[in-house]
């Protein structure tokens, strides 16, 4: 056995496997969007698998909030970028690949750049634009993605993109789900999640990117997975044999104002902004930080009045939704001095602690 091989010798040994298939994975090159719940246990086995360049891209840094379920950081990590702290990780569980940190924002403008150098692309995000504008990039590239996404106890996973075949196209997000309204979805820091489920979904979705670059067992190209992690079923759905969908172009990225908490704070002390809560009356009479009160279904519904001059901040829970009001009343008032939180009251708390 090449001596290069020796800490893959137990996958080396299985039927269908070879050192030629070990090989495929160290010339593969896989692209990680979003190191959390799902890119943490993704990353740790494909890096352990000997996957020979292996990319993480997430601009976001670590909070004390994700360690229940974003295993490879620490406490000492909060602050600091995901992308660079899980490379660094990983390098020294496997010094024998490539490591790429990508500490970027994924937009309209980067996103083919992003992802053509790349053979396969693992979605590990948790916003709704930017799975979009993956699914979107890679149908026009012509590149698989390994889907993956958790909320509460279920988890589903699929692969979109996949040449069958006849030489089309298996199904991709569009297919299934051809617009989604966000704002009407919580995510895991608002609707919660048990972390097991992540490591269930981001292993299964490293195991798909191993069986596409392998070229062994029966990938979930055409049909999804949908795991329940409170009774251990799960069921495959079929969705069908080629996409559908016809996508030519990219939907432009949305620029969100976003505001820190300590700017915010010093903000409010000198009175030079308002605030407006866009949670649901049950969550703000838990806690609140004060301003007005307007539930984002309310926002959407109706006309938001608001002066030239004023200076606003919405607030929500996360982020999510403070980022979604920050575009409804922007398609209003273009030019408006409003803001999103970032990373909302989960933030705001984090920091007084």
């Amino acid at each position: 056995m090449n001596p290069e091989f020796l800490r893959y010798s137990c996958q080396i040994a299985l039927p269908g496997f070879s050192e030629y298939t070990q090989q495929l994975l160290q010339n593969a090159r896989v692209l990680i969007v979003g190191a959390g719940g799902l890119g943490c246990p993704a990353a740790q086995y494909l890096t352990a698998a000997g996957i020979g360049t292996l990319a993480i891209a997430d601009n976001d840094i670590v909070s004390v909030s994700n360690l229940h379920r974003q295993v490879l950081y620490t406490p000492a990590d909060a602050g600091k970028n995901k992308a660079i702290i899980a490379c660094e990780r990983l390098q020294k569980q496997n010094p024998g690949i490539k490591l790429v940190p990508l500490d970027v924002r994924i937009t309209s403008h980067n996103v083919m750049e992003m992802i053509s150098g790349y053979d396969i692309i693992l979605d590990g995000t948790d916003n709704f634009d930017t799975r979009y504008l993956l699914n979107d990039a890679a149908a026009i590239k012509g590149k698989p993605v390994v889907y993956g996404a958790i909320y509460q106890y279920e988890g589903q996973v699929a692969v979109w993109n996949v040449e069958n075949e006849a030489g089309k196209r298996t199904p991709n997000y569009r297919d299934l789900f051809t617009k989604v309204d966000a704002s009407q979805i919580p995510n895991c820091a608002e609707g919660g999640v048990i972390p097991t489920l992540a490591g269930i979904i981001g292993c299964m979705q490293a195991n798909e990117v191993i069986k596409y670059i392998t070229k062994t067992g029966d990938l979930l190209a055409g049909k999804m997975l949908v795991f329940d992690a409170q009774t251990m079923q799960s069921r495959v759905i079929k969705i069908g044999d080629k996409t559908h969908s016809r996508i030519t172009k990219l939907v432009e990225t949305i620029d969100i104002p976003t505001i820190s908490v300590a700017d915010l704070k010093n903000s409010l002390l000198q009175n030079t902004v308002e605030l407006v809560d866009v949670r649901t009356a049950e969550e703000r009479a838990a806690f609140d930080i004060g301003g007005m009160h307007i539930p984002l279904s309310d926002l959407e519904v109706n006309d938001f009045e608001m002066d030239a001059a004023d200076r606003i901040v919405f607030y929500c829970a996360s982020g999510k939704r403070s980022a979604e009001a920050v575009k409804i009343v922007k398609k209003k008032y273009p030019d408006a001095h409003i803001f999103s939180l970032e990373g909302g009251l989960k933030a705001w708390n984090e920091s007084a602690g």
